[in-house]
């Protein structure tokens, strides 16, 4: 690590300008929350592994920025080299640079690496010192990166229509028209998650989120795909033809945006125009492919989401032609059903591009279903895993010795081993446990995995999967290693948050249980989060309502016992996409507030708390905004409520029932009755009993 600071800063001192400050983002081109192995800078330079942060080198010092969810993972990963600054706790990196570093100090980036935002916000900060922000020509990390991974080249992968349930066709000519409705002749689209949803392709480029690399533009009359052409097969230019999209270079973007600043950009010579693109001029009408002619209006502007698009691209616009607005993409993406009865009003008011799209939301139903019995089955496994494994040492007497053990199940459990997943006895003495073969964080989650993937159109997990045991679930976003993760213990609490992406939706499901006796305290505080995830999930809100002020509801019972967690609380899911998905969400930050909540987006519902060097809790479902059923409608409003689509039991044993009342009893009840409906038909016989087990009726 050293030498990498060591050999960052002499490059910093031989740049011309002179660098008295690097900043290394973790996002790639495409502001990626997750990025390839290739693209993961800050994590070289910094030893520290979180989705999410940023570092700073000066001559003589190297912090590295995170938030709530990290602290306690990057105070663990970081060198003595490294001072960890707490994002909400510390000064921000933009006013830190700006009270430390030295007037006219040039603080280099590389432009590809930050957004449009993040940019011209640092640049009005460092403006008051004097201080310069420099775009450097080339990323100064992958100069001393000597094994840099190299860039990914996995096929590009056309999704199918049965599960996109709108064709590239559709959502060109939505999206145009919103170019039209904007007086703009052009979009740059950057985000890896647009690209993908607008063409309808899919791809293995980065771990968990199934994207290809690639940049979009589109025109009035044209489309444009950026891709490394090594990732297309026969098959797959064949549809990029069909669909009307000219397929260039990757690196072309950087170039071609030039052109297009001029209004210059055309399909090259070398390209033959796609079947069904129409480049003839037709005043006044599309073709098929929605292309409009440019003839009847005056169109100037070029739209560029501040917040997906990289500084590096904005730079060969000219600035006062460029439309600076959140992407259309965005919204269409999030909204998986719009139903026809709000289409005119929300056009009208510009809010999204109108569309109907039920595949996505039944695809995205049916995968949460599938997902649900997977998780139940887990949960079943570990519970006989625990039991057995603490039964281990009885096994060596005669089989009537055994018989006879086990037709006093109970008591054994209670003397020799785990209490399980329904009892609340002490487990048997560690020193008892020593010799017997232990399930770990990893080998416990590496079975979860092996029954998602056994479930119809699986296509991998969505993220890594936080398996977490005692004070490791306090980590919020703690990745196990096999090397070092640790044992199961059934006198702790077990924090499991984990999804997959499945060719028809992508899930996210957290339970947090115990399998020994867990203590009144812990029984407290899963109560606490117990209630705050269901006054959340059973909210009524008039439309118009944002994220950030739902939050509340699921932190106010954690507040009245002095509890909170540092994390947001809800965000949107991907249709087999990314499984952070925006441009909504649910959380305290402020910008929570910049997209109300709609019909049809999806939204976890996760609140926490976590003790440090102790445990952690959790508890995780995905929710659909739907159309309330209200009384009254004040103001005419309408109103919105949720509906879950995870099915997973919660732990009866460590909630306290004192503390519930009576509805929230009776929505666990009946919750906890759909989810054995739902799911018995994916489960075997004892899996089922098991469940049954898991979900009986809670007596208030």
């Amino acid at each position: 690590m050293a030498d990498t600071l060591a050999a960052l800063r002499s490059l910093m001192a031989s740049h011309s300008p002179p660098l008295n400050a690097l900043i290394v983002p973790s996002e790639d081109y495409h502001q990626s929350e997750y990025v390839s192995a290739r693209d993961k800078r800050r994590d070289f330079v910094s030893g520290f592994t979180g989705s999410a942060g940023i570092a700073l080198i000066s001559m003589n010092e190297a912090l590295l920025w995170t938030d709530g969810r990290y602290f306690l993972q990057a105070a663990q990963q970081l060198s003595e080299q490294w001072k960890l600054m707490r994002m909400g706790e510390d000064p921000a990196l933009d006013i830190w640079m700006a009270d430390n570093l030295p007037k006219d100090a040039a603080i280099g980036v590389d432009p590809w690496c930050i957004s449009v935002d993040t940019a011209q916000k640092w640049e009005c900060t460092f403006a008051k010192k004097q201080q310069k922000l420099v775009p450097t020509a080339r990323n100064l990390v992958d100069e001393v990166w000597k094994n840099q991974p190299p860039a990914e080249t996995n096929p590009l992968i056309v999704h199918p229509l049965e599960f996109a349930g709108r064709s590239v066709a559709d959502k060109l000519k939505d999206l145009r028209a919103k170019l039209v409705q904007e007086k703009a002749r052009a979009m740059i689209i950057t985000a890896l998650d647009e690209v993908a949803w607008l063409y309808n392709v899919r791809g293995t480029d980065v771990s968990y989120s199934p994207v290809v690399h690639a940049f979009a533009i589109v025109t009035l009359n044209t489309a444009f795909l950026y891709v490394d052409k090594r990732k297309l097969s026969s098959e797959a230019n064949s549809y990029m033809k069909e669909n009307g999209i000219f397929v260039r270079e990757y690196g072309d973007v950087s170039s071609d945006t030039v052109l297009l600043a001029s209004d210059q950009l055309t399909p090259s010579s070398a390209d033959k125009t796609p079947a069904g693109l129409n480049t003839e001029t037709n005043c006044g009408k599309g073709t098929g492919n929605g292309e409009i002619q440019t003839a009847e209006f005056v169109n100037d502007l070029i739209w560029v989401d501040t917040g997906a698009c990289c500084f590096a691209l904005y730079l060969k616009l000219n600035a006062d032609k460029v439309l600076l607005k959140q992407s259309p993409l965005a919204l269409a993406k999030a909204l998986k059903v719009f139903p026809l009865t709000l289409l005119v009003a929300n056009w009208v008011m510009g809010q999204c591009l109108a569309y109907r799209n039920p595949v996505e939301m039944k695809g995205l139903k049916n995968a949460h279903i599938r997902d649900g019995a997977a998780v139940v089955q887990y949960l079943a496994w570990l519970d006989r895993q625990v039991n057995d494994s603490f039964l281990e040492p009885l096994k060596f007497s005669l089989s009537a010795v055994i018989d006879s053990l086990l037709k006093h199940f109970s008591e054994m459990q209670e003397i020799y081993g785990a209490s399980g997943y329904f009892a609340e006895a002490e487990s048997m003495s560690k020193n008892k446990l020593q010799d017997l073969k232990r399930l770990t964080e990893v080998s416990a989650s590496d079975k979860l995995e092996e029954f998602r993937a056994s479930k119809e159109h699986f296509r991998g997990l969505s993220f890594p999967t936080i398996s977490s045991v005692g004070s490791n679930g306090a980590i919020i976003h703690y990745s196990p290693e096999a090397e070092t993760c640790a044992e199961l213990d059934p006198d702790q609490i077990y924090l499991c948050d984990s999804g997959a992406q499945y060719l028809d939706g992508t899930t996210d499901i957290t339970r947090t249980v115990h399998f020994g006796k867990p203590t009144p305290h812990e029984k407290t505080c899963y109560t606490a989060v117990l209630k705050g995830h269901i006054s959340l999930g059973n909210a009524r809100f008039p439309n118009g309502t944002n994220g950030y002020a739902l939050d509340v509801l699921a932190r106010t019972p954690l507040w009245k016992y002095g509890l909170d967690y540092r994390h947001g609380t809800g965000h949107g899911i991907g249709s087999y996409l990314n499984v952070h998905e925006g441009p909504h969400q649910i959380s305290f930050r402020p910008s929570a507030q910049n997209v109300p909540l709609q019909v049809s987006m999806t939204v976890t519902d996760e609140p926490g708390y976590y003790e440090d060097g102790k445990f952690g809790i959790r508890l995780e479902n995905v929710l659909i905004v739907k159309e309330g059923n209200t009384k009254f409608n004040f103001g005419d409003k309408g109103y919105l409520t949720f509906e879950h689509i995870t099915w997973a039991p919660y732990q009866r044993k460590l909630i306290d029932v004192s503390i519930l009342v009576p509805e929230e009893i009776q929505w666990l009840n009946d919750y906890h009755s759909k989810c054995s409906e739902i799911l018995a038909p994916y489960l075997n016989q004892s899996e089922m009993e098991w469940l049954k087990n898991a979900t009986a009726p809670i007596a208030a």
